[in-house]
Protein backbone atom coordinates (compact mmCIF):
# COMPACT_ATOMS: atom_id res chain seq x y z
CA UNK A 1 0.00 0.00 0.00
CA UNK A 2 1.29 3.79 -0.75
CA UNK A 3 -0.72 5.98 1.07
CA UNK A 4 1.26 9.31 0.14
CA UNK A 5 1.12 12.91 -1.14
CA UNK A 6 0.85 12.73 -4.85
CA UNK A 7 3.50 13.15 -7.01
CA UNK A 8 3.77 16.47 -8.79
CA UNK A 9 2.42 16.16 -12.94
CA UNK A 10 5.18 18.07 -15.47
CA UNK A 11 4.42 21.87 -15.67
CA UNK A 12 2.02 21.87 -12.79
CA UNK A 13 2.45 22.56 -8.88
CA UNK A 14 2.48 19.49 -6.48
CA UNK A 15 -1.30 19.18 -5.69
CA UNK A 16 -2.39 18.18 -2.31
CA UNK A 17 -4.00 14.80 -1.52
CA UNK A 18 -3.20 10.94 -1.06
CA UNK A 19 -2.69 8.37 -3.46
CA UNK A 20 -2.80 4.49 -2.90
CA UNK A 21 -1.86 3.20 -5.88
CA UNK A 22 -3.86 4.34 -9.26
CA UNK A 23 -6.29 5.61 -6.83
CA UNK A 24 -5.77 9.42 -5.55
CA UNK A 25 -8.64 11.39 -3.00
CA UNK A 26 -9.57 14.98 -3.01
CA UNK A 27 -11.21 16.60 -0.07
CA UNK A 28 -12.33 20.22 0.08
CA UNK A 29 -13.76 22.14 3.29
CA UNK A 30 -15.29 25.52 2.00
CA UNK A 31 -17.48 28.15 4.16
CA UNK A 32 -21.05 28.22 3.04
CA UNK A 33 -22.14 31.59 2.30
CA UNK A 34 -24.44 32.82 5.25
CA UNK A 35 -28.56 32.71 4.06
CA UNK A 36 -27.10 29.49 1.91
CA UNK A 37 -27.34 26.49 3.96
CA UNK A 38 -31.33 25.95 3.10
CA UNK A 39 -30.35 26.48 -0.92
CA UNK A 40 -27.45 24.10 -1.09
CA UNK A 41 -29.52 21.77 0.62
CA UNK A 42 -31.84 22.13 -1.98
CA UNK A 43 -29.22 21.88 -4.91
CA UNK A 44 -27.82 19.14 -3.30
CA UNK A 45 -31.34 16.94 -3.39
CA UNK A 46 -31.15 17.99 -7.31
CA UNK A 47 -27.74 16.98 -7.81
CA UNK A 48 -28.67 13.22 -6.30
CA UNK A 49 -31.31 13.28 -8.00
CA UNK A 50 -30.03 14.12 -11.53
CA UNK A 51 -27.16 11.72 -10.93
CA UNK A 52 -29.29 9.25 -11.69
CA UNK A 53 -30.49 10.23 -15.25
CA UNK A 54 -29.02 9.23 -18.18
CA UNK A 55 -27.21 12.84 -19.23
CA UNK A 56 -25.34 12.75 -15.41
CA UNK A 57 -24.77 9.15 -15.40
CA UNK A 58 -23.67 9.29 -19.39
CA UNK A 59 -21.37 12.55 -18.30
CA UNK A 60 -19.49 10.38 -15.43
CA UNK A 61 -18.77 7.91 -18.06
CA UNK A 62 -17.50 10.26 -20.31
CA UNK A 63 -15.15 11.20 -17.11
CA UNK A 64 -14.34 7.64 -16.24
CA UNK A 65 -12.17 8.17 -13.49
CA UNK A 66 -14.63 8.98 -10.81
CA UNK A 67 -14.92 6.02 -8.13
CA UNK A 68 -17.14 7.98 -5.76
CA UNK A 69 -18.01 11.38 -4.26
CA UNK A 70 -19.58 12.53 -0.88
CA UNK A 71 -20.89 16.06 -0.47
CA UNK A 72 -21.75 17.39 3.36
CA UNK A 73 -22.97 19.91 4.77
CA UNK A 74 -21.95 20.61 8.80
CA UNK A 75 -20.83 22.39 11.53
CA UNK A 76 -24.38 24.05 12.04
CA UNK A 77 -24.91 24.80 8.51
CA UNK A 78 -21.69 27.20 8.03
CA UNK A 79 -19.49 24.53 6.00
CA UNK A 80 -19.81 22.16 3.30
CA UNK A 81 -17.67 19.19 2.30
CA UNK A 82 -17.03 17.71 -1.15
CA UNK A 83 -14.72 14.17 -1.08
CA UNK A 84 -14.11 12.01 -3.57
CA UNK A 85 -11.81 9.64 -4.86
CA UNK A 86 -10.43 8.89 -8.77
CA UNK A 87 -7.92 7.86 -11.16
CA UNK A 88 -5.43 9.77 -12.52
CA UNK A 89 -3.71 13.61 -12.71
CA UNK A 90 -5.65 15.76 -10.56
CA UNK A 91 -5.66 18.56 -12.56
CA UNK A 92 -7.27 16.54 -15.82
CA UNK A 93 -9.55 15.86 -13.18
CA UNK A 94 -10.86 18.86 -13.22
CA UNK A 95 -10.48 19.40 -16.04
CA UNK A 96 -13.08 16.91 -17.04
CA UNK A 97 -15.45 17.94 -15.00
CA UNK A 98 -15.33 21.44 -15.95
CA UNK A 99 -16.29 19.85 -19.84
CA UNK A 100 -19.39 18.24 -19.39
CA UNK A 101 -23.00 18.38 -17.49
CA UNK A 102 -21.69 17.75 -14.27
CA UNK A 103 -19.03 20.79 -14.12
CA UNK A 104 -22.57 22.91 -14.30
CA UNK A 105 -23.96 20.75 -11.39
CA UNK A 106 -20.65 21.89 -9.69
CA UNK A 107 -20.98 25.44 -10.42
CA UNK A 108 -24.85 25.10 -9.12
CA UNK A 109 -24.01 23.26 -5.33
CA UNK A 110 -20.19 25.39 -4.77
CA UNK A 111 -21.98 29.09 -6.07
CA UNK A 112 -23.44 28.91 -2.24
CA UNK A 113 -19.83 28.94 -0.74
CA UNK A 114 -17.44 31.56 0.06
CA UNK A 115 -15.77 32.20 -3.33
CA UNK A 116 -15.75 29.66 -5.55
CA UNK A 117 -15.06 31.46 -8.86
CA UNK A 118 -16.84 28.71 -11.33
CA UNK A 119 -15.63 25.38 -12.19
CA UNK A 120 -14.49 27.03 -15.68
CA UNK A 121 -12.83 30.31 -14.46
CA UNK A 122 -8.97 29.95 -14.77
CA UNK A 123 -8.56 30.50 -10.78
CA UNK A 124 -10.44 27.33 -10.30
CA UNK A 125 -8.29 24.99 -9.68
CA UNK A 126 -6.42 27.47 -7.71
CA UNK A 127 -9.63 27.76 -5.06
CA UNK A 128 -9.78 24.23 -5.10
CA UNK A 129 -6.36 24.13 -3.50
CA UNK A 130 -6.92 26.79 -1.36
CA UNK A 131 -9.64 24.86 0.05
CA UNK A 132 -8.46 21.16 -0.04
CA UNK A 133 -7.04 18.93 3.27
CA UNK A 134 -5.37 15.90 2.48
CA UNK A 135 -6.69 12.85 4.15
CA UNK A 136 -4.27 11.58 7.27
CA UNK A 137 -4.42 8.14 5.84
CA UNK A 138 -6.31 7.25 2.30
CA UNK A 139 -6.73 3.39 2.02
CA UNK A 140 -8.25 1.95 -1.36
CA UNK A 141 -10.01 -1.76 -1.38
CA UNK A 142 -8.49 -1.99 -4.76
CA UNK A 143 -5.91 0.49 -5.32
CA UNK A 144 -4.69 -1.12 -8.62
CA UNK A 145 -7.78 -1.00 -10.51
CA UNK A 146 -9.18 2.07 -12.43
CA UNK A 147 -12.89 2.76 -13.25
CA UNK A 148 -12.02 1.65 -16.31
CA UNK A 149 -10.86 -1.53 -15.58
CA UNK A 150 -13.70 -1.96 -13.19
CA UNK A 151 -16.01 -1.55 -15.55
CA UNK A 152 -14.05 -3.75 -18.13
CA UNK A 153 -14.28 -6.52 -15.14
CA UNK A 154 -17.86 -6.12 -14.80
CA UNK A 155 -18.67 -6.39 -18.65
CA UNK A 156 -16.43 -9.47 -19.02
CA UNK A 157 -18.02 -11.27 -15.53
CA UNK A 158 -21.62 -10.26 -16.80
CA UNK A 159 -20.75 -11.89 -20.10
CA UNK A 160 -19.24 -15.26 -18.64
CA UNK A 161 -22.33 -15.36 -16.68
CA UNK A 162 -24.01 -15.40 -19.71
CA UNK A 163 -22.36 -18.43 -20.88
CA UNK A 164 -22.21 -20.51 -18.28
CA UNK A 165 -26.06 -20.27 -18.23
CA UNK A 166 -25.90 -21.66 -21.83
CA UNK A 167 -27.29 -25.15 -22.65
CA UNK A 168 -24.30 -25.27 -25.08
CA UNK A 169 -21.74 -24.34 -22.40
CA UNK A 170 -23.15 -27.18 -20.26
CA UNK A 171 -22.71 -29.86 -22.80
CA UNK A 172 -18.97 -28.70 -23.45
CA UNK A 173 -18.92 -29.28 -19.28
CA UNK A 174 -19.97 -32.98 -20.25
CA UNK A 175 -18.12 -33.43 -23.39
CA UNK A 176 -15.10 -36.24 -22.88
CA UNK A 177 -13.25 -34.48 -25.78
CA UNK A 178 -13.07 -31.03 -23.40
CA UNK A 179 -11.95 -33.36 -20.63
CA UNK A 180 -8.18 -32.57 -20.54
CA UNK A 181 -9.22 -28.57 -20.74
CA UNK A 182 -11.64 -28.75 -17.83
CA UNK A 183 -8.70 -30.39 -15.82
CA UNK A 184 -6.29 -27.74 -16.06
CA UNK A 185 -5.88 -25.56 -13.12
CA UNK A 186 -6.81 -22.25 -14.72
CA UNK A 187 -9.98 -23.47 -15.62
CA UNK A 188 -10.99 -24.73 -12.62
CA UNK A 189 -10.03 -21.63 -10.58
CA UNK A 190 -11.77 -19.67 -13.32
CA UNK A 191 -14.93 -21.91 -12.50
CA UNK A 192 -14.00 -21.72 -8.25
CA UNK A 193 -14.43 -17.94 -9.34
CA UNK A 194 -17.24 -17.90 -10.75
CA UNK A 195 -19.40 -19.78 -8.60
CA UNK A 196 -17.94 -17.40 -5.30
Amino acid sequence: MTATTGAAQSAQPERPGRKDGVCSEFTVFTRIKPGHADALREDLTALADATADKEARAALRQIGTLHDARHVIFDNDTRFMFASVFDGSWDTYIDDFAKTVVGARFDKVFSHTEGFPGVSDPGAKDWFVSQQEPAGVFVSSYPDLTVQQIWKDQRVDEAFQEVLDTPEFRAALDNPANAELLATPAFQKLMEEAAA
